[in-house]
C-alpha cells in the first residue's frame, strides 16, 4: 500500500512545500494558488501506513496487532508518534512512557516492572 503523489517535503532542503495548482479532472478547469499540504500527508511513510491500517480496523488496537504482527504497547506507541507527528500531543509528552513500553516489548522489562516505571515506583519497593 504504497503512498505515491503528493511530495510532502521539499528534497533539496527538507523544508514543507505547497501545492501551487488544482486541475478538475474532468474539465480541466485549473485554479492556481498557495494552497497548505494536508497535515496528513505530511506524515513519514511509515506512521502513515500505520495509521491506513488503525483506520481500516476501526480502531480496534487487537486487530491492529494482529495485522501488523506487533503487541498492544508498540500499537500505542506508534499511535502516540502520529499523535505526536500531528501536534496533538508534545513529542517530549511521550518520551518516557514510550521509552518503557518499547522496552517491555522488546522483552527487556517484566509488566510490573514497566509499571512501577510508569508510576514512579523505586524498583526496590
Amino acid at each position: 500500500m504504497a503512498r505515491k503523489g503528493l511530495v510532502s517535503r521539499c528534497p533539496v532542503c527538507d523544508s514543507g512545500m505547497a501545492v501551487s495548482e488544482l486541475t478538475c479532472e474532468s474539465c480541466g478547469t485549473s485554479v492556481r494558488g498557495r494552497f497548505p499540504v494536508p497535515d496528513l500527508c505530511r506524515l513519514p511513510d511509515d506512521l502513515y501506513q500505520f495509521l491506513v491500517v488503525f483506520v481500516k480496523n476501526r480502531g480496534v488496537i487487537r486487530d491492529v496487532e494482529k495485522e501488523l504482527g506487533i503487541s498492544y504497547p508498540t500499537v500505542r506507541s506508534r499511535l502516540d508518534a502520529v499523535l505526536a507527528a500531528l501536534g496533538f500531543i508534545e513529542s517530549g509528552d511521550r518520551g518516557e512512557s514510550s521509552r518503557v513500553i518499547e522496552m517491555l516489548d522488546r522483552g527487556e522489562i517484566t509488566a510490573e516492572e514497566a509499571e512501577q516505571m510508569l508510576r514512579g515506583e523505586d524498583e526496590e519497593k
